[in-house]
Order: structure tokens, then sequence, then C-alpha cells
């Protein structure tokens, strides 16, 4: 997909997380929780954008497809990229901007 990235990191410890995404200039960096059946519907975000999960599992759809994120896996959002997402397990994972 052209305007999202994923990446298998392995890495599922989210102090370890917020250290690398704000070394990389990430503001706002936090730790976020969806429970089972939590659904966002389509739309954008003016900034970069980047969740890493370290916890569940989160679906994104994109107008290309959808993908299966996992722990330690790592997305990268380019702005005003539409999509949705949700999880049917739940979900924790780390979120940052810039």
């Amino acid at each position: 997909m052209k305007n999202i990235v994923v990446k298998k990191t392995g890495i599922t410890d989210p102090m370890e997380i917020m250290k690398i995404l704000s070394k990389e200039g990430f503001h706002g960096v936090f730790s976020w929780c969806d429970t089972p059946g939590t659904y966002y519907p389509w739309h954008k975000h003016e900034e970069y954008e980047v969740r890493w999960i370290y916890d569940g599992e989160l679906i994104i759809g994109t107008e290309e497809g959808e993908v299966i994120l996992k722990p330690g896996d790592r997305l990268d959002v380019l702005p005003n990229t539409l999509h949705w997402a949700k999880t049917e397990k739940g979900v924790h994972y780390i979120s940052g901007s810039k």
C-alpha cells in the first residue's frame, strides 16, 4: 500500500517504543487501548501518524485493502490518507504524530 507502511519490528515494550518514537521526532506520544468491537469509520489525519501495537490486534483499511496488525507491528500513515480502523479482540498501542 502506497500511503501506509507496516514494519514487523518484534518490539512490544511500551517504554522502549515511546523512546524510539520520541527520538524519531514524533510528538504527543502516548499509549492507547481500544476494547473489543471498537470501530473508527473512514477518516484521515493532517499529520504523519504512527501506531505501534504492543498487545492485541488492529485491522486497518484503506482504499487499497486491509492489513491486520499484531504485537510488534508498526504502522506509519502518511498525512491525509483515508482509512478506517477496528479491533475485534481489543488492542493496546503507542501513538504519535509529526
